[in-house]
């Protein structure tokens, strides 16, 4: 009697396309500053999307409407300028850098007014 070696699944070797996510602490600190910028009345919605070479947290001042800033993570980007970056409506990068924190200050300044 011959004894065969056991085989995997052919679909085993292939692994799906690897997705970038925000991790836990990421995720806490975007949501803290949301959840400041959604009491203050300016923003009122947000989407997120899991790419194969970027993760984006996208606001909206209104559901229907386009996001007024997205919040990108591209790992690719980690060497060069930070893998973080805070992206305007036009499409302007308001703010880059490798410590997400610190990007995230950018909206800071969103939340002083003047008082009269």
């Amino acid at each position: 009697m011959t004894m065969l070696t056991p085989t995997g699944f052919p679909h085993a070797a292939q692994q799906p396309d690897p997705q970038v996510a925000f991790d836990r602490a990421e995720l806490s600190a975007i949501l803290s500053v949301y959840g400041r910028m959604v009491a203050a009345g300016e923003w009122r919605d947000y989407a997120m999307a899991f790419l194969r070479d970027a993760a984006v947290f996208s606001v909206f001042r209104r559901s229907a409407e386009f996001p007024i800033y997205r919040i990108e993570k591209q790992p690719r980007l980690r060497a060069k300028q930070g893998m973080y970056s805070v992206v305007g409506v036009d499409g302007q990068i308001l703010k880059r850098g490798h410590d997400l924190r610190q990007v995230l200050r950018v909206f800071d300044r969103k939340m002083i007014r003047a008082v009269d």
